[in-house]
């Protein structure tokens, strides 16, 4: 009688968040490579500051506010694993068709904007899911920490696309540089379905029990709405999402530092590049103290986004310099420890739509920023530079009303207690 092959081991906790980190470097050498260009790029195309503005706020809206969808989605089927392979698929094949934009005539930035929000929706798609799936592994070797690493590794590749993108715009074009990033959008995808081959059911890494998802008459509009969520949660996410629309994107200082010929158009990538080791450090750091003092390491955040345009739009390069290395720690702290409070909060079978909510409520203002930051940039800078300040003095005092006294720290001992 033929025996059976025995299952291989389940690979350690560890190598599990190490591998969802390899997935993410992969894919961000694809995004964040065309990312670090879209200023210059939709430039070339004929776009103003205020279609930049647009466009990237615009896309970043929609990779927040649709998780409203895609959260409920991923809990009441429980199709994490194709959510999150449909969401990284539309990356990898978006962003090299921005190689054809220019060969389109007048409909060339029409097509580039709608790629770059085809590219924005893969990651409304995955990301609930990808960061449902993750908090189960996470929590057997710490939350901040294994969302930090995980966030470390998505930063490298966030790193490296952007100087792949800057070697070919210097010998070739901005158009050769998005054909290239086909390549690691590849890999990503290999990598993602050996995960999911060997990694079938992430729960069974996590440190609490899973409880069954309560069945309840709630329709799928009150629930992708965040029905039965708590009031810490909602007060976290309108906190936390006033320091997201009030970052200004990298497309506007991209614009900025091109069109007043701070910068050549090659170098833009690597200021990105820098930006994005920037992120990948702050995200270690901060993540692994979140896991030591708690989430109150989070107030640092609206500090860091009120100096972002005063320094980033200047006219020195000094000063741009420190703006994106501001902006770099901000987004780190934003994608990474922030999702892990977001863990802390809201039991597992209901995560997915937490952070399908959570992105929402953050989209709808991301937008109003990236529209705000592009026609306030084309009129006057100091009126920006004030408006984001007083923003950020709201959410400096609504992050720390939300995060006093352990509010999450009590929140994540009541659900480990219940």
């Amino acid at each position: 009688m033929a025996l059976t092959p025995p299952a291989p081991a389940s690979p350690s906790a560890w190598r599990v968040v190490w591998w969802f980190g390899l997935v993410s470097l992969a894919a961000d050498m694809v995004y964040e490579g065309a990312r670090s260009v879209y200023g210059p790029l939709l430039a070339a195309l004929g776009a103003s500051a205020l279609v930049v503005g647009l466009v990237t706020g615009a896309g970043e809206a929609v990779a927040l506010v649709l998780r409203l969808a895609f959260g409920p989605i991923a809990d009441r089927s429980g199709r994490y694993w194709t959510l999150t392979i449909v969401g990284y698929g539309l990356t990898a094949v978006c962003v090299p068709l921005l190689w054809l934009a220019p060969r389109l005539g007048a409909a060339g930035l029409a097509f580039a904007a709608t790629m770059i929000l085809l590219e924005r929706l893969g990651k409304a798609v995955r990301s609930p899911s990808k960061s449902a799936l993750l908090a189960h592994v996470a929590s057997a070797v710490g939350r901040g920490r294994g969302f930090g690493v995980h966030k470390a590794l998505d930063q490298v590749g966030a790193f490296a696309g952007p100087l792949v993108v800057a070697a070919v715009v210097a010998s070739a074009s901005i158009w050769a540089g998005m054909a290239v990033l086909a390549v690691p959008g590849a890999v990503a995808m290999v990598l993602l379905l050996a995960l999911r081959r060997r990694v079938p059911d992430p729960a069974a890494y996590d440190a609490a029990p899973t409880p069954e998802r309560a069945a309840d008459a709630r329709g799928w509009w009150a629930e992708s709405v965040g029905a039965g969520l708590s009031g810490d949660f909602f007060r976290y996410a309108v906190a936390a999402s006033l320091t997201t629309g009030a970052l200004v994107t990298f497309g506007i200082i991209g614009y900025h530092v091109t069109v007043d010929g701070i910068l050549p158009v090659a170098a833009v990538p690597v200021l990105y590049a820098a930006a994005m080791g920037v992120e990948a450090v702050a995200a270690l750091v901060v993540g692994s103290v979140y896991d030591r003092t708690g989430a109150r390491v989070l107030l640092v955040v609206p500090v860091l986004v009120a100096l972002v345009p005063a320094l980033a739009l200047g006219s020195a390069l000094v000063a741009v310099l420190a703006g994106v290395v501001a902006w770099g720690v901000a987004q780190g702290v934003q994608d990474s420890t922030v999702k892990a409070v977001v863990a802390d909060l809201v039991e597992a079978p209901r995560r997915a739509t937490a952070y399908g909510v959570f992105a929402g409520i953050q989209g709808l203002l991301a937008i109003v920023g990236g529209v705000t930051a592009g026609w306030l940039y084309e009129r006057s800078l100091v009126a920006l530079v004030v408006v984001v300040a007083l923003t950020q003095a709201v959410a400096l005092a609504l992050l720390a009303d939300t995060l006093g006294g352990g509010t999450v720290r009590r929140s994540a001992r009541r659900r480990r207690a219940g």
